[in-house]
């Protein structure tokens, strides 16, 4: 395998990664935004007001898309795994 393969397998590897952690971190960051929103305009300045919502949409989004993740990882690692004869060359 040359540095040219390694590469593209690298940055394949990096495409998914961020493609099954988007859903969560989108819905984390929207959270965040709305919670910071709220705690500023009612000058509430609690910790476990920002803490525990974020953490149940974030459970809550990856159970929701958990099929769809495993589906595209499942895919990847076939995909993977069915051309490894060319990274052995």
């Amino acid at each position: 395998m040359g540095p040219d393969m390694a590469a593209e397998l690298a940055r394949n590897v990096l495409i998914q990664a961020m493609v099954i952690s988007a859903p969560i971190l989108v819905a984390a960051c929207l959270v965040s935004v709305l919670l910071s929103l709220l705690q500023t305009l009612t000058s509430v300045q609690e910790m476990t007001l920002t803490i525990v919502p974020r953490l149940l949409v974030v459970f809550v989004v990856t159970l929701v898309t958990m099929p769809w993740l495993v589906g595209r990882l499942v895919t990847y690692t076939v995909t993977l795994w069915s051309d490894f004869h060319r990274y052995l060359e």
